[in-house]
């Protein structure tokens, strides 16, 4: 059972170990189309499960009726991970991710959103210190309900679509086989980038209620 407040609160339950609890507390929401795994546009869902599995939690997802979104919790250092798949359609993601920073008092710079990202090619990944949405419609949709653009951003390329296939069309089809061979990589960089990320947060002082943007971003030859 996950309990309403700090996230602190949840060493109470047992969900997280007591040095975690003594540290800091990150949402890493993963954005998507639910049930339709293996799209383009629920890349970022995929990375998320990839994230689940670095840290050894990804038999441990639980549904949240409250949030509507399937949660799972891990630890990384001296922070606390909420890791969140919505259980919705891509452009009302942002429900379930403001109901669960409602839950587990988190404010928007606590967030991470992982998506895709039409304007880089299959391959390269990058993270972005808030901003807005460049009409990515979860990320939209997030922004709307959390009332703030801070969140970091990790942007996964699928690339635009050849020919005459529509952007709709192009998003919502499976990768080809080609992409599907270059993709466990790709889920692999996402996650480095991510757990970089905020182990160097972990390490350096974060301000209350402001963005988070002291600690340098890991460098990478994909961004």
């Amino acid at each position: 059972m996950l309990l309403r407040g700090l996230c602190s609160g949840l060493v109470a339950a047992g969900a997280v170990g007591e040095t975690a609890a003594r540290g800091r507390c990150v949402l890493v929401a993963g954005l998507g189309n639910y049930g339709m795994g293996g799209t383009r546009h629920s890349v970022g869902m995929a990375v998320l499960q990839q994230l689940a599995h670095r840290l050894n939690v990804a038999d441990q997802w639980k549904v949240d009726k409250r949030c509507q979104a399937d949660v799972v919790m891990a630890t990384l250092g001296h922070t606390q991970l909420v890791l969140l798949k919505p259980r919705r359609l891509m452009n009302i993601n942002g429900r379930s991710v403001a109901s669960a920073a409602e839950r587990f008092g988190l404010g928007p710079e606590d967030i991470y959103l992982l998506h895709d990202e039409l304007d880089k090619p299959l391959g390269k990944v990058s993270l972005k210190l808030g901003g807005s949405a460049r009409g990515h419609n979860g990320v939209r949709s997030c922004i709307e309900s959390l009332h703030s653009d801070v969140m970091v951003r990790l942007r996964v390329g699928i690339g635009r679509p050849q020919g005459r296939t529509s952007v709709e069309r192009h998003v919502l089809e499976v990768f080809s086989s080609a992409e599907r061979e270059l993709l466990p990589r790709v889920l692999e960089q996402g996650v480095e980038l991510v757990l970089q990320h905020i182990q160097k947060r972990d390490q350096s002082p974060w301000s209350e209620g402001s963005p988070r943007t002291d600690a340098p971003l890991p460098r990478t030859p994909s961004s």
